[in-house]
């Protein structure tokens, strides 16, 4: 994926004609397969298919977009962002990446600390 504005993004992964986001969409943006983000969301991998408006998939969606769009703001390119958040550890999180944060449900930790990456060293 180029360089891309997170906007253009979040069009990208919106359901044609709709408020919701498309689960197909966003597991292609990210490079998922549909089971892994059936296994973020918590949901069967059909929910994708065949309820995407499920609002426990949504909700899981809707973190996901939460935690990518903060990742754009500490690295704007985002494939870079996207990478950072599917693939690298975190010490302070016992070497877990934001994607699985976001599976435990800990979206807000995840944001709390692209924050502070993003604030710099204040100490």
């Amino acid at each position: 994926m180029a360089s891309t504005a997170f906007a253009d993004v979040l069009e990208s992964v919106r359901e044609a004609g709709t408020s919701r986001f498309s689960a197909t969409n966003v597991a292609d943006a990210l490079g998922l397969q549909y089971q892994e983000l059936a296994a973020l969301a918590g949901v069967h991998r059909n929910t994708l298919r065949t309820h995407p408006e499920s609002p426990r998939l949504q909700d899981a969606l809707r973190d996901l977009m939460r935690v990518l769009s903060a990742a754009t703001a500490v690295q704007p390119d985002t494939a870079r962002a996207f990478f950072m958040v599917k693939n690298e550890p975190i010490p302070a999180f016992h070497h877990k990446t934001l994607l699985q944060l976001v599976q435990e449900g800990r979206t807000d930790d995840a944001i709390d600390y692209l924050e502070s990456i993003s604030a710099g060293f204040t100490g």
